[in-house]
């Protein structure tokens, strides 16, 4: 059966805590496991929630700051010394490719799987899999920064209730997703708008369009929240957003299930992301993010009747 959930593996910014890690995220996408923002720790994270260095096959870096990155030589070299039997996939801003090479060649290992480096050099489509679309934004940061956005294809729901209306059943059935077309009755006369799903992840930003390009209409958004409202002036000052702005983001985006996290250490109630997202008008579903959580990608939403 396929998976589509995230996995989340530290939730700090800049410092890990005693409850909290550095950054990592992973996304399991059917047979991908996609691992964003390997911070600090990220390997012994990925042991404690039942993690295999089998399930990655890409790795993918908004920004070379330390918490979202110090992890990539421990990840990589654990790839290598499983054996990992796949070819994985690295994505990061270009303009870090010095710092990459010097994660990637922190110390000596033996080197058994191929790393395939896929830098990001502006806006637009990283990859096209039969399961999805990944495609990266830039962000306003002090540094180079990207997000990332995944959408898989959309499709059509066969109903069969209008194929027996029809008399079409047996091999017909593929015949007409095929064609398009069988005996004059045509593919959308038996079907129904299937919408592909769509996530993003967003860190280390100010407000920009890059954030509204990643999270429009997203059934699973991830998000950083770094700062209250309250500390919106530092919030801008050093690259970041508040509970409140991403919360508004979410609400304009038409996002379904928003994930906020990389919180500062500043504050000690966690719930406090939550209020102020939800005053800011996002009324979806909402959640908190804490280390080794899980959160599964919302079933696809039933198109509306007309």
């Amino acid at each position: 059966m396929s998976v589509r959930e995230l996995v989340v593996l530290g939730t700090a910014s800049q410092v890990p805590t005693r409850r909290r890690n550095h950054n990592g995220y992973l996304l399991r996408w059917d047979t991908e496991g996609i691992l964003f923002d390997p911070g600090e720790g990220t390997q012994r994270q990925m042991l404690r929630a039942g993690v295999s260095a089998h399930a990655l096959t890409r790795l993918c870096v908004t920004h070379f700051h330390g918490d979202h990155a110090l992890g990539l030589p421990g990840v990589i070299q654990r790839i290598n010394l499983d054996r990992v039997p796949h070819p994985v996939t690295a994505h990061y801003p270009a303009g870090g490719q010095e710092y990459f090479d010097r994660l990637r060649r922190a110390t000596s290992y033996r080197e058994t799987v191929r790393l395939r480096e896929e830098p990001v050099r502006g806006d637009g489509v990283l990859a096209v899999t039969g399961a999805f679309t990944l495609s990266a934004h830039r962000l306003s940061h002090p540094v180079e920064t990207y997000g990332y956005r995944l959408a898989e294809p959309d499709s059509r729901r066969i109903l069969p209730e209008r194929l027996a209306e029809h008399g079409i059943e047996g091999p017909d059935v593929g015949r007409l997703q095929r064609e398009g077309t069988l005996r004059g009755v045509t593919l959308e006369q038996v079907s129904e708008p299937r919408p592909g799903q769509r996530f993003a992840f967003v860190m280390d930003t100010r407000l920009c369009e890059g954030v509204h390009a990643l999270a429009q209409g997203c059934d699973l958004l991830v998000i950083e929240s770094t700062f209250l409202d309250e500390d919106a002036s530092l919030a801008a000052s050093y690259g970041h957003l508040t509970a409140g702005q991403a919360g508004r983001v979410a609400a304009e985006c038409g996002v379904r299930h928003l994930v906020l996290t990389h919180f500062s250490q500043r504050y000690e109630d966690p719930e406090s992301f939550a209020r102020q997202a939800r005053a800011a008008g996002f009324a979806g579903e909402l959640t908190v993010a804490d280390d080794l959580m899980r959160v599964p990608v919302p079933p696809r939403a039933r198109p509306v009747p007309r």
